[in-house]
């Protein structure tokens, strides 16, 4: 059926995309068109599409002058027309970004429909098991592989977001939309109904404020947070198990039950580096938000439960205990009159409604517990998650006695049964994440008060490391709980003392304590004399009683170099040896990407993260340590982002223990979990690389080439060591600092009202390279499309391999055979790819310095020329056609976005000092967001 709408017929066009996809955005263009036209008049609309018609020319031919005018054109207008340029082509890019998603969609259901036994999905689960039955893996011991795996993706709220809740919520509407249109046959009506509703969802975006009027608040970014996790995550977990189930049945011909292999983690509400808003005030209220959230679903599930387990005794007989443990409840919940006489003879439904009024009376709708108790703890009803999980549990056994086993493990009972073993009261366990400077303060105060010692700060390594292992072992607390503290050190307190509660109920709430910039041994222990101090620590007879785990966290590329010393000296040390018996030998560790990118550049912090990986499962491994590596990944490139699935694989085989952890953040967090059909297809694929990495850790399964095989590593070291020193000339040139603070938007963008943490430590206006953030420093780079900090040094270092060292066929050997070398290799194309210099001089001009754009654009070509010759494309990302041709559908459209934002930024430049420039700010937002939209990236 043709789309036809108000007489406007729409078709597909030869972009080399998808004809659904092609035909969509197209659609989408229309409607864009006639809401403007509608809105501001035809002449706007001719305007509108009059530049992307100029700019397109401009690229598909190459001809620079059409640019040129363009950019004249722009500068004659209005601030009025500027912002309806501006809101036109930041919805087309919303809107196309909607419809790509919906394509993800089609083509997995469709990939789906045509998948059976012999012909697997690639990356599904079921595809991964029949990958591991090829290798000849026996049923036991994909078992064994499966019982091992834990992974924990973790969202965190780093200010890499740049649209409002109301901006997703209208794109939700227009995708379900779209994918009504794409994946249904709708009668005329119908079309033109959804048709209409697009038209009019877009109208009202291109009438919302797409910057936020106020700094994002904590409060707002745990109301996002939950968005997440009660909708798309909830719902998606049990389809996960259920693939599991299928594919073992499917291949091997039976299930084992389900070990819990997926929980998540949130660092929303608990990450108090660098963010002074994240006080113990909004830890206690982001615990009781989860835990409230997660009651109203448990809640909601039990209703359904309840409703589906009909069983009468006066159809069939019951287990006495079902009889019993109803009788036993009736002194700690009363239901009521009602209740006990409908459902006389369902004992199911009477047991039902008792654990949904345990629940009610331990955790009200209202309860406010973790923020004003308003009783003494022993008083209080406390429901655990183990008496909660035992119900179900005991539940589920009754049906199998009276032979509904398909109904107890394949029914709702054992799907609300599998989110409470993965959600459990606290629907994700959260971490505390603080400066290791912070926990030194406090440890200082804390010692002088008690008269340990005057000046805890000054003590030497060693020194320290003794005093703390003295205190640890001492069972008196150091202060009385009424002690006057410093505002800092209560702060600090009173956060563990929050744990210590929180826990009591759920040992699932609190995840871990994460120390920012770990540096030694004593950073480590500090933690624990404030645990011990709290509550949640104690050594008693030789034994330890543990309810933390510490975590460091490795960032700088020096850390990353001496990590495994760090640890092999902590695992030395007689008390922390005695913490990691009471946590059953087990630790985990974090690997920073972000500072490490921008302190050395993108291959030699990517290669410095491979090695430290691989000492630190090394050094883990020789002192007979469970771990499991936390990688903090950004989103983009430039700070350890693509796609997460291909890392795992490429991670060096010692470190595939069947654990890991990564962060997902900002607009990957909306991207992935924002359809319940994607977080399917993005789970499905890290648990498909989990099974391959796990196995393979237990030599049942080989993934991939040992580097060490080949003379890999040498190579590499010498590439990152040459790529390090290209990036320093770059960052380090007399001009640079001077260049880039004048041809990026990085003002704007440390003003922009994205996070409730501070993208940088001072203002845009005076920020110096070694105060910047990461996230602010990448976020620049791709506003103005040259994406540095995702390859910049590859062609010098590459450059001198193959001509230098004669090392092509060595190169090419490496791309062909580790998965590491081509995931780097891969990703550096990708956002070379996504770069576009013929843009630059638009924002170079901003600047009369020419040394920086010489030096990139020679970078860029050396890159270039190397990378096409390692792995023997035409061009950039001939190997991934669709980003590639997704990359050419937007380059003409962020071309005028990028046009007017250096328009703006001229501006700015020339406005007078006494000028705020309210309204000119205003835009300079509107124009990141936008190029933000289009890149699908910010930092």
């Amino acid at each position: 059926m043709k789309t036809t709408w108000k007489g406007i017929q729409v078709n597909a066009e030869g972009d080399g995309i998808s004809t659904s996809l092609s035909k969509q955005v197209n659609l989408l263009g229309v409607l864009i068109g006639e809401a403007v036209r509608d809105q501001a008049g035809r002449d706007m609309f001719d305007l509108v599409d009059g530049l992307r018609s100029k700019c397109k020319t401009a690229y598909l031919e190459n001809k620079d002058a059409l640019r040129d005018e363009t950019r004249h054109i722009i500068s004659t207008l209005d601030l009025e027309r500027i912002d309806w340029l501006l809101r036109a082509y930041t919805a087309f890019f919303h809107m196309v970004n909607k419809a790509e998603q919906q394509e993800i969609i089609r083509i997995n259901r469709q990939r789906e429909l045509q998948a059976d036994a012999g012909k697997t999905r690639a990356e599904s689960i079921s595809q991964a098991v029949a990958i591991l039955k090829a290798s000849g893996l026996t049923y036991e011991q994909v078992v064994e592989v499966l019982q091992k795996m834990d992974i924990q993706p973790t969202l965190t709220a780093h200010p890499t977001e740049a649209r409002r809740r109301s901006v997703l919520r209208i794109q939700n509407r227009i995708s379900k939309a779209l994918g009504r249109l794409g994946s249904q046959k709708l009668t005329r009506a119908e079309e033109a109904e959804e048709i209409d509703e697009m038209f009019r969802q877009i109208k009202l975006l291109l009438n919302t404020d797409d910057v936020r009027s106020t700094r994002l608040t904590v409060y707002d970014e745990i109301k996002n947070g939950l968005y997440f996790f009660t909708n798309a995550i909830w719902k998606t977990i049990p389809l996960i198990y259920r693939d599991m189930r299928q594919a073992l049945i499917a291949h091997y011909g039976k299930a084992p039950e389900m070990p819990v292999f997926i929980r998540y983690r949130s660092w929303i509400g608990g990450d108090r580096d660098g963010n002074p808003f994240v006080t113990p005030e909004v830890s206690r209220f982001t615990l009781q938000a989860q835990r409230n959230a997660v009651v109203e679903l448990y809640l909601e599930a039990l209703k359904e439960l309840r409703s589906e387990l009909s069983i009468s005794t006066r159809q069939i007989s019951v287990p006495q205990k079902l009889s019993d443990a109803i009788e036993a409840d009736r002194s700690t919940v009363r239901l009521s009159q009602e209740i006990e006489t409908v459902h006389k003879y369902e004992p199911y439904r009477i047991r039902i409604s008792q654990i949904m009024a345990k629940l009610q009376l331990s955790f009200p709708p209202d309860d406010k517990g973790l923020l004003r108790p308003a009783k003494p703890d022993e008083e209080a009803f406390v429901y655990t998650f183990e008496a909660f999980l035992n119900d179900l549990q005991f539940l589920q056994n009754c049906l199998r006695e009276q032979n509904f086993a398909e109904m107890a493990d394949n029914g709702s009972i054992a799907t609300l049964l599998m989110q409470v073993r993965t959600f459990g009261l606290s629907l994700a366990s959260l971490d505390i994440r603080q400066h290791s400077s912070v926990f030194e303060h406090t440890i200082n105060e804390l010692f002088a008060q008690a008269g340990v010692t005057a000046n805890y700060s000054r003590l030497s390594e060693e020194e320290r490391i003794r005093l703390l292992s003295e205190e640890l072992k001492n069972p008196r607390p150091l202060v009385p709980f009424s002690t006057k503290l410093s505002d800092q050190t209560q702060d600090t307190i009173d956060i563990f003392h929050t744990i210590r509660k929180t826990t009591r109920v759920d040992p699932q709430a609190i995840g871990s304590i994460i120390i920012s910039m770990t540096h030694q041994v004593s950073d480590m222990m500090e933690v624990l004399i404030l645990a011990k101090e709290c509550g949640l620590w104690q050594l008693e007879a030789g034994k330890v009683k543990s309810r933390i785990d510490v975590v460091p966290l490795f960032e700088t590329v020096e850390d990353l170099e001496n990590s495994d010393k760090l640890m092999a000296l902590l695992y030395e040390n007689p008390v922390y040896r005695l913490h990691l018996e009471a946590l059953g030998r087990f630790q985990e560790i974090m690997l920073g990407y972000s500072d490490s990118n921008k302190d050395g550049g993108y291959w030699m912090a990517n290669w410095s993260l491979h090695l430290a990986q691989e000492k630190l499962a090394r050094v883990c491994r020789n002192y007979d340590i469970d771990f499991r590596l936390f990688h903090g990944r950004g989103g983009s490139v430039g700070r350890g982002g693509g796609r997460a699935n291909q890392g795992m694989l490429a991670l060096p085989p010692v470190c595939h223990s069947g654990r890991i952890r990564f962060t997902e953040q900002g607009e990957v967090i909306s991207f992935r979990y924002a359809h319940t059909h994607v977080a399917h297809r993005h789970i499905e694929q890290i648990v498909n690389a989990m099974l391959r990495a796990t196995a393979s850790g237990l030599g049942y399964h080989k993934e991939s080439a040992e580097p060490e095989n080949g003379g890999f590593s040498a190579v590499m070291s010498e590439i990152a060591d040459r790529s390090m020193n290209a990036y320093h000339g770059l960052i380090h040139h007399e001009d640079f600092w001077n260049w880039y603070t004048s041809v990026t938007p990085i003002e704007h963008i440390s003003r922009l009202p994205i996070a409730s943490r501070p993208v940088s430590r001072k203002t845009g206006s005076e920020v110096d390279f070694s105060s910047l953030r990461a996230i602010p420093w990448v976020f620049a780079w791709t506003q103005i499309r040259h994406n540095i900090p995702g390859w910049f040094g590859v062609g010098s270092a590459l450059n001198e391999q193959i001509g230098t060292h004669g090392k092509l066929e060595k190169l090419q050997q490496m791309y062909r055979e580790w998965p590491f070398f081509r995931v780097v290799l891969d990703n550096a194309q990708r956002e070379m790819a996504r770069a576009h210099f013929s843009i630059a001089p638009y924002y170079t001009s901003l600047s009369e310095i020419s040394t920086i754009p010489d030096l990139i654009h020679q970078e860029f070509g050396l890159a270039k020329k190397a990378i096409l010759q390692i792995t023997g494309q035409k061009e950039l990302l001939d190997n991934n056609p669709v980003i590639q041709k997704s990359i050419r559908l937007r380059n003409p459209y962020t071309d005028v976005l990028n046009l007017v934002q250096a328009e703006l930024m001229t501006r700015w430049r020339e406005k007078p000092e006494s000028d705020e420039g309210g309204e000119l700010r205003y835009l300079l937002f509107t124009s990141i967001n936008g190029i933000a939209a289009a890149m699908q990236s910010t930092g």
